[in-house]
């Protein structure tokens, strides 16, 4: 199916897809913004759009269980799939090896270690480090995303299935700063963790056969640090928003992706 002949889109996945931090708002429980990558495919597309992402979401809160957000409770995503979708996006996996909250409390706690009185609260971010996912784990995640292609594949019968990679974060030129205070041992493991996730789609892109927009790769000179980054760092104020929205897309990059998926099809 090409994309002249996209009437209808879901999309699938966690904040990687939902944008929070991005203006405006289009639904400020599962923090997700109106112009994410979805919405703006969607108009570029002249289709319709099923918005189901949700941040903070795993492959097991798209596929089975219901997810709680502070008060309220959505539902498995894909049971708010349309059967007609013509196009169903998929990012999630991070949050099963724990990626981007890990660097938020990384980053809350190299903050807070530069001022004597946070100083305490900053040893205690810090005490878990960067997560080191096992293979198990890595296959866990790869298979948790194969079922959600199957699930798609089963109750969409007709869909094109595309899954879209997390953009990087830390890349090549990333270095220790205020929007990233982390020191070069800990950069390096956040560069590593960034590649098991990327492993996690190429793997389920493998076992299902499903399309891959390989973001990781497209965005490796735009991670922060770069002369255009398509992602955020630690904000300089830590409000609730900008701390949601620490460490994800930026307009820029949810652009990119739009613009990605747009070449694939």
């Amino acid at each position: 199916m090409t994309a002249r002949h996209i009437r209808r889109i879901a999309a699938l996945g966690s904040s990687y897809a939902a944008g929070p931090g991005i203006e405006p708002v289009a639904d400020r429980r599962a923090h997700r913004s109106a112009r994410n990558y979805p919405q703006l495919l969607a108009e570029r597309l002249g289709a319709a759009l099923t918005d189901l992402t949700v941040s903070g979401a795993t492959t097991e809160t798209i596929t089975s269980t219901p997810q709680r957000v502070r008060f309220h409770t959505f539902p498995p995503q894909l049971d708010g799939l349309p059967t007609d979708a013509d196009l169903v996006t998929v990012t999630v996996g991070g949050n099963d090896l724990q990626y981007i909250g890990s660097m938020v409390r990384l980053g809350l706690a190299g903050r807070f270690s530069s001022g004597r009185l946070s100083r305490p609260l900053g040893t205690m971010l810090s005490r878990d480090g960067v997560p080191r996912p096992s293979e198990a784990d890595i296959d866990r995640a790869a298979a948790g995303l194969a079922r959600v292609v199957e699930e798609v594949r089963g109750r969409a019968g007709d869909a094109r299935v595309i899954l879209v990679d997390y953009l990087t974060v830390v890349g090549p030129d990333t270095g220790y700063g205020r929007a990233t205070p982390f020191d070069e041992t800990t950069l390096e493991e956040f560069r590593r963790l960034g590649g098991q996730v990327t492993d996690v789609f190429t793997r389920a892109a493998t076992d299902t056969g499903a399309e891959l927009v390989a973001m990781g790769l497209r965005s490796r000179d735009h991670a922060l640090g770069s002369p255009h980054p398509w992602v955020t760092g630690l904000p300089e104020r830590l409000s609730r928003s900008g701390i949601m929205g620490a460490f994800h897309p930026n307009s820029a990059g949810m652009r990119a992706v739009a613009d990605a998926i747009a070449d694939q099809l």
